[in-house]
């Protein structure tokens, strides 16, 4: 018979008092009730209770084993809880990944404000510009920033886009002259980020629609800071996400490069399995992400 669920009829006949009162609150016939007690006595090679017509009592095993009993079923309905409280309350290590600069100039200055909401969840950040596989990799949540892999079986939430911008230095401007209609950035070494698809062509949406420049890129980077270190060293074009370069454009190190024109907006979205789709520290993480930058 199941260990647990005598252990449980016992601690219904102790408490109770008769094996009839233990059988009613247990929907069983007094028959079961009988043979789990007999199952735990040929166990233990004692009996566990005196029993009379009248009244019974509990012997010294059965009084030292309903102690136990007790402790047993306690540690394993703290046990069987654990689902629900990891469902319910947002706690443990909780793994993210980004793209460098989404996750350095958009996602890091927000983590103070999560850490003080949520202060039994330990984050841990990591930046990379590869799509990284959640599952191999064990990561609860992803950022990620350019169309989804629709082979991947991923909840996926949508942020705002990220605004695109071309810039340059002034020194390259002033000694290569300032592009002033889409087809001029042919005559220009453009920087490439090495995880574009298409690094010698770049998509502009202007006043009269699309259109599409085939460029040279003579320096190509995996990492977008240091092609705006680049591109602020005078190197030549950039083209990448306003959040890279903001701070640049307000100073003057960099200036826009035919504003009129931008390449489409990169999409955004914060994506996680789906079997953690519950799990509080995804849920509120997710949450509190789409409100700073949904």
């Amino acid at each position: 018979m199941d260990r647990l669920a005598s252990m449980h009829v016992f601690v219904q006949v102790a408490e109770r008092g008769s094996f009839a009162a233990a059988a009613r609150a247990l929907d069983l016939s007094p028959a079961m009730v009988a043979k789990h007690i007999q199952a735990i006595e040929a166990r233990l090679k004692g009996p566990l209770l005196h029993r009379t017509t009248r009244r019974q009592s509990l012997t010294d095993v059965g009084r030292l084993y309903l102690e136990r009993c007790r402790e047993a079923l306690s540690a394993f309905a703290q046990a069987e809880s654990t689902g629900e409280e990891v469902l319910a309350r947002p706690h443990g290590v909780l793994r993210v990944t980004a793209p460098v600069v989404l996750g350095t100039h958009g996602l890091a200055p927000l983590l103070a404000g999560f850490m003080q909401q949520f202060p039994d969840v330990q984050l841990e950040l990591s930046l990379n510009d590869r799509v990284v596989d959640l599952v191999d990799e064990g990561i609860d949540v992803a950022l990620r920033s350019g169309p989804l892999d629709g082979g991947e079986r991923l909840v996926a939430r949508p942020l705002r886009p990220l605004r695109m911008l071309l810039c340059a230095a002034p020194d390259y401007l002033a000694r290569h002259g300032t592009p002033r209609r889409p087809e001029d950035l042919q005559r220009h070494t453009c920087l490439a980020f090495a995880h574009w698809v298409h690094k010698d062509r770049w998509r502009l949406v202007g006043p009269q629609g699309e259109v599409r420049v085939p460029v040279q890129s003579p320096l190509v980077i995996n990492n977008g800071d240091a092609l705006r270190q680049a591109a602020l060293g005078g190197a030549g074009i950039l083209m990448q996400s306003e959040l890279l370069l903001a701070e640049d454009l307000r100073a003057g190190r960099l200036v826009r490069v035919l504003p009129r024109h931008a390449p489409p907006p990169r999409p955004a979205h914060v994506v996680y399995l789906p079997d953690r789709r519950h799990a509080a520290k995804v849920r509120c993480f997710v949450d509190y992400v789409i409100t700073q930058l949904g």
